[in-house]
């Protein structure tokens, strides 16, 4: 780390991003594209936020996140940029299953986040009761919800609690590990919101977001991987922007965020950036870190939006990867599985790795590995436990749910302290009051996970639309504020 003139300065055409994370390398990425000095600041001493390449028994991993959505561009094109485009590759398998009731149960298709056109796309997951309840929906009067409601109120009011803790809880818990029934529908899954607000009957809402999907079925895979892991995207993209003159600087946390004018003209100068070793000027700022980093920087030029980004709340997680001598141990076909809370069991979900992901399956022909999650929001007793008994309970729930019994060759515990924003009821109009404030600063931007999704391609688009601010155009950011990006596909339940 370069040690900084104390003297600050202001030069025309430089932008500082802080955070160097997804979203933070990709508005560096835009900046560079128009002409723009970057200089990149992150207080941890690496790149990458939540994408965390690895290794277990020598096969490489993600630690982090692990695939991205191929059905918006914005990530599997930065990828490309980034010179990636060879190691792009979709998962080996699309199949899955659901660990309810004691026993592995193939994930339905004809769905859209969980809820169903039919009740029979559900058959042989949910109970006969809980099936008849779907059916009921037709029957039912309208329900209201104005500006907004919580996914698992709404669908269980229409559907019956089931549909909702059966499969609508755990594909919710896989993206956000939050509660369904606090999670806001409209900003989480936008598709299924307007679809709702056009129909009285639910099921003919999703039957109808189905009919347009087949319409204009594109072809490709939904999701996206990298060859050796999405945790080397960040990497390569912070590569590139150093190879087009871009300053990154790790290790470099920012202590302060002030707005400067020029005394003799009376006019605004830009902004001053703290840290330990200095402060930077520069005429513009994108402030791409977690809310409550945000919060403690702006608090002193936008204390409106700074109280609206420390109210926003995170849930942590453990991720637990285990490798096993493929000798010893054997998984059943598909790409794991995923498991309602309302099983009572410690793990949340299962990725088996080897199968998922050509990569790991080719280069490490002699290991089996695993990945399982534990941790949703407000469950926070789990994580308390030290790392040895996370892997125990992992090791428990596999064997309960798919027979392996082999003690791992390897196992890697991986903490994510507060590590995915929460999306309550009311988050879209948070996000605006946050941009509205943040709006009348001139040469200032914010973007990241805790706006507009969690998923890698939405990060990026925020990121794009966060540039296209600094240069006066809003129309992206007033997209994405109003249309937030879905983290999964909204089809048919492929």
């Amino acid at each position: 780390m370069r040690a900084q003139d104390s003297r600050t300065r202001t030069e025309p055409g430089h932008v500082v991003v802080i955070g160097g994370g997804i979203a933070g390398l990709a508005a560096a990425h835009r900046l560079l594209d128009e002409g723009a000095r970057v200089t990149v600041l992150e207080a941890a001493d690496r790149l990458g936020g939540k994408l965390l390449p690895g290794e277990i028994a020598g096969a490489r991993v993600d630690l982090g996140a692990e695939s991205m959505l191929a059905r918006r561009p914005e990530a599997v094109a930065l990828a490309r940029e980034a010179g990636l485009a060879d190691r792009l590759q979709p998962p080996s398998t699309a199949t899955a299953s659901i660990w309810t009731r004691d026993a592995l149960r193939p994930m339905p298709k004809g769905h859209v986040m969980g809820v169903p056109g039919t009740a029979a796309a559900l058959s042989g997951l949910l109970t006969e009761e809980g099936l008849r309840r779907i059916e009921r929906d037709a029957e039912l009067p309208r329900t209201e919800f104005g500006d907004d409601v919580a996914v698992g109120e709404y669908v269980a009011a229409r559907l019956g609690r089931e549909v909702v803790d059966r499969l609508v809880e755990p594909l919710l818990g896989g993206v956000y590990a939050g509660d369904a029934y606090r999670i806001s529908m409209r900003s989480a899954v936008p598709q299924l919101f307007e679809a709702a607000r056009r129909h009285d009957s639910l099921t003919e809402a999703v039957r109808g977001i189905q009919e347009k999907t087949a319409a204009g079925r594109r072809t490709g895979p939904v999701f996206m991987g990298i060859e050796g892991g999405v945790g080397r995207l960040p990497l390569a993209v912070a590569d590139s922007l150093r190879a087009r003159g871009a300053d990154i600087r790790t290790g470099t946390p920012v202590t302060g965020l002030r707005r400067v004018t020029d005394a003799a003209a009376g006019t605004d100068a830009g902004w001053r950036v703290g840290t330990a070793d200095g402060a930077l000027h520069a005429p513009a700022v994108v402030l791409a870190v977690p809310a409550p980093a945000a919060a403690r920087l702006l608090r002193a030029e936008a204390p409106a939006a700074a109280a609206e980004l420390a109210a926003v709340e995170y849930a942590s997680m453990a991720l637990i990867t285990l490798a096993y001598r493929r000798a010893e141990a054997d998984l059943p076909e598909g790409s794991g599985f995923l498991v309602p809370p309302v099983d009572g069991r410690t793990i949340k979900a299962a990725t088996f790795a080897s199968r998922k992901w050509g990569w790991i399956d080719a280069g490490n022909p002699d290991l089996l590995v695993v990945r399982t999650s534990v941790g949703r929001y407000g469950e926070t007793e789990v994580l308390k436990r030290d790392d040895a008994d996370l892997v125990d309970v992992s090791r428990h729930d596999l064997r309960e749910a798919v027979g392996v019994t082999a003690a791992p060759v390897a196992t890697r515990v991986t903490r994510w302290d507060d590590g995915l924003p929460q999306y309550p009821v009311g988050h879209h109009a948070r996000v605006a009051r946050v941009r509205e404030h943040v709006g009348k600063l001139p040469g200032l931007a914010v973007c990241g996970a805790a706006y507009d999704g969690v998923g890698i391609p939405a990060c990026i688009a925020g990121a794009y639309a966060a540039v296209d601010q600094l240069r006066g155009d809003r129309a992206a950011v007033d997209e994405l504020t109003a249309n937030p990006v879905q983290s999964l596909h909204g089809g048919a339940g492929e």
